[in-house]
């Protein structure tokens, strides 16, 4: 998951298609597809969540992304369960899978 946070006078697609391309070097804007106020972490903050067309090959910044990679939805469920990760990124993964069962 790539995530940062809105700048002033910046809107949610404008902030998600800075931090993809300081991210990964990608250069798209993603298409906002729902915000949630996340409880987790140190305070309530807004999310939201995105979704973009991401090529099959992406430039990732080390300073800002541990690790990229390709993973299928049951080796994510796997990974969310064994890796670290941000607690935001849990509860958007959750909401998103909610959110695209409620579209099918």
């Amino acid at each position: 998951m790539v995530g940062g946070a809105v700048g002033v006078g910046e809107s949610y697609e404008q902030a998600a298609g800075r931090e993809l391309a300081e991210e990964l070097g990608i250069r798209d804007l993603p298409r906002l597809l729902f915000t949630f106020i996340n409880r987790s972490g140190l305070s309530p903050h807004w999310l939201g969540v995105h979704e973009a067309v991401v090529p099959d090959a992406v430039t990732r910044d080390p300073q800002e992304v541990a690790w990229c990679g390709w993973l299928t939805e049951s080796e994510l469920h796997s990974a969310l369960l064994e890796w670290r990760f941000t607690p935001d990124s849990h509860e958007a993964f959750s909401r998103y899978l909610v959110f695209r069962a409620s579209r099918s």
